[in-house]
């Protein structure tokens, strides 16, 4: 796993609200959002961002749902979150632009640090 670093630009950051109108991300911007992240995530068809998180059981899953839930509340974003026996998948995209937005990121660089 890649180490995050301090200085990535989205640390800090809070998710400022999209009311669209606004342009999805291009390709240059998602390449360098995408290298502050832990390189486990991925970008899907360039409008998705997605990780898999594995865990031993259901309760460590559910925890971190949780735990992921309060972030996405007080951060005014929410992701699509898939919890199964041991794995959480977690689907992040601003709907209002049908694609990937600053947003997606800073929520994702939180995420990372659950």
């Amino acid at each position: 796993m890649s180490e995050i670093s301090e200085t990535n630009g989205l640390l800090g950051k809070t998710c400022e609200p999209c009311r669209g109108g606004v342009d999805p991300l291009t390709e240059p911007d998602l390449t360098k959002y995408l290298k502050m992240l832990n390189e486990a995530w991925e970008i899907i068809e360039s409008k998705r961002l997605e990780r898999t998180f594995q865990f031993n059981d259901f309760s460590e899953a559910l925890a971190f749902t949780n735990h992921v839930g309060q972030l996405a509340e007080a951060q005014q974003h929410h992701p699509d979150i898939h919890l199964s026996w041991g794995k959480v998948k977690i689907e992040l995209w601003t709907h209002k632009i049908g694609g990937l937005h600053q947003n997606d990121f800073i929520l994702a660089s939180g995420i990372d640090r659950i």
